[in-house]
């Protein structure tokens, strides 16, 4: 029973971790990186499309990012998400291929972006800390029940809080990381 909530709770607490790289990959840094147009939806065949969907992405050099659409008819529809996005990117449109140059960040750019990454950080952190919430709330259920003991409440939430703390290290971890990569000139 102690188990099912361990293995819960870590199930939940490495999703926020996925989420949190997820939008870490999104935000802009000096480089360029096909992982920068990941949330970008264009309106293609009557509805709304992610971009991967429609065409493909790739890096052909630190600098500038290569969006190949595979059908022609979308190449308007990417532009026009693209530009529209709050990426700040100038797309430059060559028949099927569209060009994106990633200008370098001015230092206050580079500020701003990893205060973004720390307000970031801090909403999946409060994600983590409301799994460990809900997994005490669980450990306490089964007490009320009876099927454990006080020794095993007390280890259960101990147990819990060593995941909390492991998760929040590699959130913090993420952050230190991300943070090098966008103060890198």
């Amino acid at each position: 029973m102690l188990d099912d909530v361990y293995r819960d709770t870590e199930s939940k607490m490495k999703k926020a971790i996925e989420a949190t790289t997820g939008d870490f990959a999104s935000i802009r840094t000096g480089r360029a990186s096909p992982a920068l147009l990941d949330r970008i939806h264009v309106e293609a065949y009557g509805s709304t499309q992610p971009l991967k969907a429609v065409a493909s992405v790739n890096s052909p050099d630190g600098r500038s990012l290569l969006v190949t659409a595979f059908d022609k008819s979308v190449v308007g529809a990417i532009r026009k998400a693209i530009e529209t996005s709050d990426l700040g990117l100038n797309p430059n449109v060559d028949g099927a291929t569209i060009r994106l140059s990633i200008p370098p960040l001015s230092e206050e750019r580079r500020k701003d972006l990893v205060k973004l990454v720390k307000k970031k950080s801090e909403e999946h952190k409060v994600a983590v800390r409301n799994i460990r919430h809900k997994a005490n709330d669980d450990v306490k259920a089964l007490a009320k029940k009876g099927t454990i003991t006080d020794d095993q409440i007390k280890r259960g939430t101990d147990q819990v809080q060593k995941l909390t703390d492991k998760f929040i290290k590699q959130i913090d971890d993420l952050v230190h990381g991300k943070e090098k990569e966008i103060m890198e000139v």
